[in-house]
């Protein structure tokens, strides 16, 4: 019996079709059901701002070029359909013959996505529009509001919390709150 732990791999793609795996991963993904095995795929990149001819250009820089993350529950499967993936020459931490890779430590997938802004958990919570939610992380820690929009795809919500007398809407990750008992 195959351990349903959520982990974070490391895949190696050609140089150049980092984002080509992405879309391929994320909508095989989808045509074959493996959502509850395959979540995020991440192409670690960052803003460049350069000055040319007067003009500030703003251009993404991949981190790790040839590299992208992907956060799944590692099964015969799931592996199969990653590792067979248009653009993908393997998993970083695998031994050939079969073997499935390592996963990335839990101190090392937080350091990256944190770098890139991204929420370090995928929130298990299961919250919809009108619910009532108590912040645990952030600024508004300690508060609670009523949620007004849900974004899963982003792990990203609109909470309306009360300050001052007024409903003031805020953004917030979805590791951010909790449900209220």
């Amino acid at each position: 019996m195959e351990s349903a732990a959520k982990n974070w791999y490391v895949l190696h793609t050609y140089s150049g079709y980092e984002n080509k795996v992405k879309a391929n991963l994320e909508s095989r993904s989808q045509s074959m059901g493996m959502q509850d095995n395959i979540f995020r795929v991440v192409v670690p990149e960052e803003e460049e701002h350069e000055n040319k001819n007067g003009k500030d250009k703003v251009t993404m820089k991949k981190e790790f070029p040839g590299y992208v993350l992907v956060e799944m529950v590692m099964t015969d499967q799931s592996w199969y359909i990653v590792r067979n993936t248009p653009g993908v020459t393997g998993f970083v931490g695998s031994h050939g013959s079969g073997s499935k890779p390592s996963p990335l430590l839990p101190d090392e997938a937080e350091r990256i996505l944190r770098h890139l802004g991204m929420s370090v958990r995928h929130a298990d919570i299961d919250v919809e529009e009108g619910e009532t939610v108590k912040i645990v992380d952030g600024a508004f820690s300690g508060l609670t509001g009523k949620i007004t929009e849900v974004d899963n795809k982003n792990m990203k919500l609109k909470v309306n919390i009360n300050m001052f007398g007024r409903e003031t809407s805020t953004e917030l990750d979805m590791d951010q709150i909790d449900k209220l008992d």
